[in-house]
Formats: structure tokens, sequence, C-alpha cells
């Protein structure tokens, strides 16, 4: 496998001058092992050896059962059963029935397949039961890059952050992102490409968090139209799924900001779709913070080949047709105040201050689908 000239290349092309005087800062990396490429998924149960997983429990959405099978079928002797039902937002009732099958089949590792909702089901589950995890991304969420999980109980969406639930292998396949339907890959890679926005001006930014960021969003913003345009460009979807590791490497080593907030909320409180969620909510938190990180704007408008860093984003999303309303994915019109109160409780770091009214005002033009005001 090789990456595209465009990725990995452009990566190197771009490196800064590391010993240029500069603010000190800290970069931590996270512990995991990374197999990229095409054909990988034929490497899960040599993956799980290296684990000494010997009864896994492979985890999908029902809607991906069928590539559970086949994953079942590559693990062979070493598989132990599976687990169809991961979901949205990780529902932690789904969560408790799978530690139930965990315990009653002597269950010593995890095997997800799938976008975010399986990859969170086995972060849940490695938290509660300390099991090793081997996750096979087919959409360019990014989550198996980060020691982020979120759950749901009774509609509220929490968060927590810990090194111990971060997967011990991630199989990143190409082969597994080209049945994604062009609008999923649309939403999803905006999704991805949230993280490194955030990651740009999170108060534990760096200069290699900041240049992974930056060449992630590039790599995604060239993707998704053509991948849009022709779903079987393997080139696209190699690059694609190459920037969705740099973003998900991004939000893995910064703290969240107003964007995941407001998206946790949103999730949490009203069930929306999860990627569309950050697809459409991403350029209306940029521009809210557009005057506050004049730095990462740059970099971001940049990255995108725009002259402004938040109409970038929304000519983005126009480009690809996603969902430029919340009121089209469902998100109820009396909800919008409620949305903004819920968004101010246990705040993340922003680098501008949460008024509440702004943030009305902000959801308000989101629920609507306008442009982005700064």
């Amino acid at each position: 496998m090789s990456f595209p000239a465009s990725g990995l290349n452009g990566l190197l092309d771009r490196t800064p001058n590391l010993a240029a005087p500069r603010a000190a800062f800290t970069y931590e990396a996270l512990p995991y092992r990374v197999v990229f490429g095409e054909g990988t998924l034929a490497r899960a149960a040599d993956e799980a050896g290296r684990l000494g997983i010997k009864r896994a429990l492979v985890l999908t959405t029902p809607a991906q059962h069928a590539e559970g099978s086949e994953l079942g079928h590559i693990l062979g002797e070493r598989l132990a059963g599976s687990f169809p039902e991961a979901a949205m937002h990780t529902p932690i009732a789904v969560t408790e029935r799978a530690m139930g099958l965990i315990e009653a089949n002597d269950i010593d590792g995890l095997v997800a397949l799938g976008g975010g909702s399986a990859i969170g089901l086995s972060k849940a589950l490695s938290l509660r039961s300390g099991l090793p995890q081997i996750v096979l991304p087919t959409t360019y969420a990014g989550s198996e890059m980060t020691p982020i999980l979120g759950e749901t109980r009774d509609g509220i969406k929490t968060t927590q952050r810990r090194r111990d639930i971060v997967p011990d292998i991630v199989i990143y396949d190409v082969d597994l992102t080209m049945s994604l339907p062009a609008s999923i890959s649309a939403t999803s890679g905006l999704n991805a490409m949230a993280h490194a926005v955030e990651a740009l001006y999170a108060p534990e930014a760096n200069p290699i968090i900041s240049l992974m960021a930056e060449e992630g969003i590039t790599a995604l913003a060239r993707a998704l139209p053509q991948i849009v345009a022709s779903p079987s460009d393997r080139d696209a979807r190699s690059d694609a799924l190459l920037g969705a590791w740099l973003c998900g490497i991004c939000l893995g080593a910064v703290t969240m900001s107003l964007h995941h907030k407001l998206c946790h909320v949103l999730g949490g409180s009203f069930d929306l779709p999860h990627a569309e969620t950050h697809a459409i909510m991403l350029p209306h938190v940029v521009a809210y913070n557009a005057e506050a990180a004049p730095g990462a704007m740059r970099r971001i408008a940049k990255a995108l080949d725009a002259p402004d860093a938040a109409l970038g984003l929304f000519g983005l999303q126009r480009r690809l047709k996603v969902p430029l309303a919340l009121a089209d994915i469902g998100m109820p019109e009396d909800g919008i105040d409620l949305a903004a109160e819920l968004a101010t409780r246990n705040a993340y770091a922003n680098p501008r201050s949460l008024d509440r009214a702004a943030l009305r005002e902000l959801l308000a033009r989101a629920w609507r689908g306008e442009v982005p005001l700064s």
C-alpha cells in the first residue's frame, strides 16, 4: 500500500522549522498500534494473536452485522461471539447488555468494526472490563484515535477522557470504506475535520498537533468532493482515511471545545444523527470563535484554500450537498433555548467566552441553515 503523493508527502513537505523559537508546549503521544493499507482486514486474526486474544467478541451495529460475520470468519477459532447492537451516542443500556454477554462467555478481547457507534461501545466495554481492543473503522469519524468516551443515559450525554480506553490496535483498511455511501462519507469526513479544527485553538495546541491538524483538514477538503463525485475513487478514499486518522490523533491530544460541547448536547438531548450534527455545526462554531483565535482561523482557511475559515467550511458543505440545517435532521425549534442553556453548563475550554444569547443566535442560524455569522 502506498500513500497518495498528495497525502503523506504533503505532510512531510510542510514540516515547520521546529528549531525556531516558540512558546513552550507539552506533547503526549498515545500508545496504539496502527495498521494502514488495503486488504488489511485479513490481518485481524494475527493482530488478535499479538494481544493474546483467544475468545473475541465482535461488535457492530445491526446494519453491519454481515460485515461482522465476515470478520468472524477471518478471526476463525479466536471468535467467541458477536454483538450487533451498537447504537449512536453509546446508550448505557446497550453497554450493559453487552457486558452480560461478555461475562457469560468468558470473552477476553473486543474487536469492533464500524464507525463511532461500534467503536464507542468497544471503549465503554473496555472501560468496564479492562479487555484489550482492536477496532476497524469503516467511516472517517476518527474516534478510534481518541481516549474519549461519550455515553448517554436518560437523554443526557456525558463524556470522559481516560488513557485506558484507547484501542490497542487500529486496523485501517481502505477496502472497508469503498462501499460507504457518498453522503455518509461527506458528513463523516466533516465530523473528522471538526476534531482538527478544534485542535488548532485548544489550550494544549502545539506545533506537532497543529501540523497534523492542518494536513488532516487539507486531505479531507481535497478528498471529500472527489468521493462525492466518484465514490469508487480509491486514491480519494485512501486520502480521506489518512486525513481522518490525522484528525483523530488531534482530538486525542487536546481537550475539546465549544463545537464538541454543542454536538454532545444536541446528540444526547435530541437524539440527532452524530455525523450530520457535527457537519452542520462546524462552520457556525468556527464563526463564533473567529475573532478570538485568528491564528487558528488563518491555518483553517489555508487548509481549505479559502479566504475565510467559516465561509470556506460552509462552502465545502454546500459542495458536498450535506444537510445545512438542524431542522432538516430532526431538531425541534423549541429545543434551541434548552440547547443554549445546556451548552453553558460544565463548559469546555473555548477561545471565546460563552454568552448564552450569542449561543442561542448561533443555534438558531444553524437550525435554519443560514450562512454562519462571525
